[in-house]
Order: C-alpha cells, then structure tokens, then sequence
C-alpha cells in the first residue's frame, strides 16, 4: 500500500482533518468561554494534527491503549477530542477550569479517562514506559502506548532517563511522540528546529526514530504504521510543527503566544543599593521602594513583580548579581532582570533541578550572589539538590512563584502547596514570605546579603502595598499591621491570606469585634517573642491562616513557637486535600482562608 493512503479500518485523510478542524474550533470555544487557559498550546499548531491523526479514528476506553499526555497545558484539546469521541458532552467544554467542573486548566483524574495527572513537566514519559512495562511482561497484552511530549519539557533530565529505560526493557509496545514546536513559555527552546539533533538523540538512546512533518496526516499515519511493525525497540517520532500555524500575525509565532497573558511591563530604573557583602546589612542600608501607597487608595502589585523589579536593582547595584531561571521568566518576573542585565542571566530552560545545581556552582566560593527563580511547585522536584545545597554551606537564593490555590484556573499541578515544608527543613534557611512589594523588594535586599539558603514565596495576584517606602524590615522581626486595646483574637497571615485577614478585621470592627493581624515576613526564623506577646494580650487565642497544606506550613510554625506558652488556643485555617481548578477567590473560600472564613473562625473561638 502506498505511503500515505489510509487502510481499510482508517478514515480518509480529508475526514481526519475535518475533525482536526471541528477540535480547534471546541478548542477556541471553550478557551473563550473560561476567559483563561493556554490557547497556543491547545490550537495553533501544537501537534494538534499529530495528535488527530495518532488517534481520531479510535479514541480508546480507559485502560486499553493508554495515552500519557504530559503537554497538560494543551488540556482544551484533549477535552474536545473526547468530545468528538462522545464520552463528553459538547455543552460540557464550556465549563473549562470553572470550579463546578472536572474539565481543569491542567488533566487529572477526576476524568474517567484521565489516569495520570499532567502539568509538572517531564514526567509523562516514565508514566508511559511504567504502563508499556506491565503491558508487555506483566499483562502480556496487545495494547500499545502513546506519550506526547513537548519539546521544552525535553530539558528535563528525567525525559532522558526514562528514554533509557524504555530502550533497556525493549518496550516495543511504547510510542513517544515529540511535538517540536521551537517555542517553550518565555523564549525558544534550545534546539529550536534542530530535527536532526533530535534524531540522533533519540537513536543514541537505542529508539527507532522518525522525523515528520508534525503538520502533514499522511507523514504522521505512516510513521505509526511502522511504529507499530517494529519490534524489540521502543519508537520515537520527533514531529516538526509551528505554533501559531496558520494564525495571521507575528504574536501567534512568539513565546509570547504560549498563553493569554499581556506582556510584561517595563520595571521602575533602578535605584542604587549598598555594596552586597554576605553578612546582613543594617536596616538603615535598605534602599528607598517605587511603590506609592495612600490609605484611600493603595497600589496594587504582585509580590512577584515586586521581586522582579528588586532583582533589577541588585543588579545596577552590584555587578556580582546573578540570575537564573526555568522557561518561567515571564512569570516569576525575572525577565526585568535580563532586560538590564542580559549578560547576567541564565536560561536554564525546563530543568528545574539541573537550574539549582547551576545556581550552586555560581555560588561556589562567593563568586557571585545568585538569585534563580520558578515557580514555587517545581522547586520541590529539586529537593535532593538543594538539599545538598545546605551541606555545601552554599549562598543561594531561590525565588518561587505562584504559590497556593491563588493562582487559580491553572489548577493543582501549578499550586505550590508543599513548599513552606519542604525549605523549613532545610538546615539554616531563611523562609522569606512577603506580603507587598514593599516587603518584597526587603526580602531581596536582605536574602542578597544572607548567609546560608534563602527562599522567597511571592504570589500571583496583585495586592495592595500596606507599607509605606521607608519601612523597615528585619529577618526573625513579624510586624503588627493592626492593633488595639480591645482585640480579642491574634490572626497570623501571609501573602494572600494576610490581606484576607485585614479585610476580616475591618469587617469584624463594624461589628464590635476587634482583632489583631500579625505579618510575620520570615516563617523560618518565626518571631515567636512578637506572637507570644500578641496571644498574651488577646486571651491567648491565635488563629492563623496560609495559603498551604496544613503539614509543615506556618500554623505548625506557630504551634512549636508556642508550645511551652500555657493557656495558648490555636486553631489553624489551610488548604486540606488536593484543590482544583478555579477563579482564586472562589478557592480561598472553596478551602476555608478567606476573609470569610477567618469572620467564621474568630467567632466560633468565642462561642467554643
């Protein structure tokens, strides 16, 4: 039969493209409809006609013929091809990442279809040699795997490691498919379109490897033909395709097309800074903030812009100032840092865990005052690194973004819920959790010049800058933002929590109720002096509030601060279970730390 022409039991190519057609357009609705969601990922180009062709003529029940998608950020695709396969209603799409709906902003299992969650880059493909692993010597089935990677997420290291896996196992069951679309999150990816590096990759790992065209049916049918006549080798196909194909336009072909957000504005010039030694500074040292704040109308600003315009200024402040990141640039704000500085940036690309062990030998004997940035949920795939980190008695700092469910759409793969545990553990690291971009750029200034692993958690939703310019800040030193002789209950927050508990005590005051607020900036060393006073003072009752999971957060802080304290009351609000998909003020009530909750909180204390 000739290459290209379908068999008898395959569609004509013309029907396999119509329905290519027909999952764009449930693609775009749906991602209309949710007013969020990685459109270039899902649409435009992206593999969307390899992944049509893999599979249009027989989307398979669950547990036959597995299908691992890590390109989780394509999720509006994979919705809308069951749809065309009639396991979802049409209807159904319109609810993208509404927090009524298992259809969230990244694949999990709440899909019946769904057997593996996807959105933490890197995995999907050991999760695919593990399922052709029990297929060929356990099951001894006929099914056959499929895994469709990104190539971004091909700089994971453990990409390669389940590469030689599969070829070790001779897992001739397992298809990987790889989607070189040259364009990760914020800017190229290393190879760019470089197809015959990814060939000789591939085959130097012991895969039958194809190179197509991503675009062209016929190419892709043909290479899955053969994938399926070979045996004792796994196969990849390595497919050429754009993002933003057929999209007029140059934004659609930019690593700006990867999601709907705008672009990133310009950062404030920079305002000189001290010299940076490796012993804290004085307060007196810390430099004048660009954030104007009035009590009638306070700025709003992100503390991971905040921390992007600190890095800026270190960086005209001293030439020592280093920067890394993982493809998240445009998120965690460290691209105002490369646009001043570009020669000391560092693009580590989508290896999280090779971008720490970088920013060590960066560090190594002082050499530079190293800042590497990601989001905060993929920080804790390098735990064994920075770990090593701390017996190395290294100087590091990392910054981790989108921390908690205040992310919201995007859903649990991006929620840093873990974190506030994992470097409390960290021997003799300083746990920054700044509240406004005040605290924020304090956090930089003092992290710059501290000896030991700093961590800096900063959120995604804008929030109002509550401490004027000339405010100073110490590590181990909480700050009482609201206080009176009447209060009655302490309430401890940060970041995004914090500003729900001031919105409770102003609500609460209108009532007669008065409470006190406590920021604690650092949660590694935790004022303990200021928090055991301020409970003295209310009763003896503390409520605290973060958005974590309650193990290893700032509550379980707080208890060991307080635990030799007689008559001391705790109760703690944080995230229980694995949230989901949602606007980030629906989830803060969904888990109980909203402003809402914390009114609930501080009265059921009274009436307990």
């Amino acid at each position: 039969m000739a290459s290209g022409e379908p068999r008898p039991d395959q569609p004509p190519l013309q029907a396999l493209r119509d329905a290519a057609n027909r999952l764009r357009v449930r693609a775009l609705r749906a991602t209309c409809a949710a007013g969020s969601g990685v459109l270039s990922c899902s649409i435009w180009g992206h593999g969307l006609d390899l992944r049509d062709a893999g599979g249009a003529h027989a989307l398979p029940p669950r547990g036959s013929n597995p299908a691992p998608c890590p390109q989780g950020h394509a999720a509006p695709l994979l919705y809308a091809a069951w749809a065309e396969a009639g396991f979802l209603k049409e209807s159904e799409l319109l609810n993208l990442r509404k927090i009524d709906s298992d259809l969230e902003g990244h694949p999990t299992p709440r899909l019946p279809f769904v057997d593996v969650a996807t959105g933490s880059l890197g995995q999907g493909l050991g999760a695919a040699c593990g399922m052709a692993y029990v297929g060929k010597y356990f099951d001894k089935a006929s099914y056959r795997v499929f895994c469709l990677l990104g190539d971004g997420e091909v700089s994971e290291g453990s990409v390669w490691e389940a590469l030689a896996f599969g070829s070790h196992y001779r897992l001739d069951n397992l298809v990987a498919i790889v989607d070189v679309n040259r364009l990760g999150q914020s800017e190229a990816t290393p190879l760019c379109h470089d197809m015959e590096v990814y060939r000789r990759r591939c085959e130097a790992f012991g895969w039958n490897t194809y190179v197509v065209n991503g675009h062209a049916v016929e190419e892709l049918g043909e290479a899955l033909r053969q994938a399926a006549q070979g045996k004792g080798k796994p196969t990849a196909i390595v497919a050429k395709t754009y993002k933003g194909r057929g999209i007029p336009g140059e934004w659609a072909l930019s690593a700006a097309g990867h999601g709907l957000g705008p672009p990133c504005s310009d950062p404030p010039a920079p305002t000189p800074l001290p010299e940076l030694g490796r012993e804290p500074r004085s307060p007196g040292s810390q430099s004048p903030l660009l954030y104007p704040t009035s009590p009638h109308s306070p700025s709003r600003v992100a503390t991971r812009k905040a921390y992007g315009v600190a890095l800026a200024k270190l960086g005209a402040a001293n030439e020592r100032v280093v920067a890394l990141d993982g493809d998240t640039k445009n998120s965690t704000f460290s691209e105002l840092f490369k646009r001043v500085h570009p020669e000391r940036y560092i693009e580590c690309y989508i290896a999280e865990q090779n971008m720490v062990s970088v920013a060590l030998g960066c560090a190594a004997r002082d050499r530079a005052v190293v800042f590497a940035s990601t989001f905060a949920a993929f920080f804790t795939r390098a735990f064994d690194h920075i770990r090593m980190g701390a017996i190395s008695r290294t100087n590091l700092n990392l910054c981790g973004s989108h921390c908690g469910v205040s992310i919201g759409e995007d859903g649990p793969s991006q929620m840093a819920l873990e974190d506030i545990a994992m470097f409390r553990t960290i021997p003799g690291c300083t746990v920054f959790y700044p509240s406004d971009a005040v605290s924020t750029e304090r956090a930089v200034c003092l992290a710059a010049n501290t000896k030991g692993i700093c961590f800096i958690r900063t959120s995604r939703p804008e929030t109002p800058v509550i401490y004027p310019p000339e405010e100073k800040f110490e590590i181990g030193q909480a700050k009482v933002v609201r206080k009176s002789d009447a209060d009655r209950v302490t309430v401890i927050g940060a970041g995004v929590t914090l500003h729900e508990a001031l919105a409770a005590a102003d609500e609460l005051a209108k009532q007669g109720t008065h409470i006190r607020v406590i920021d604690p900036f650092t949660i590694k060393p935790l004022d303990a002096d200021t928090i055991v006073a301020s409970a003295r003072a209310t009763g003896g009752r503390i409520i605290t509030v973060e958005d974590h999971y309650r193990e290893g957060g700032i509550g379980e802080a707080v208890a060991a601060a307080v635990s030799g304290e007689p008559g001391m009351v705790l109760q703690s609000l944080a995230v229980s279970g694995v949230p989901r998909s949602g606007k980030p003020a629906e989830l803060l009530d969904l888990f109980g730390i909203s402003a809402k909750s914390i009114l609930a909180a501080v009265k059921s204390t009274f009436a307990n």
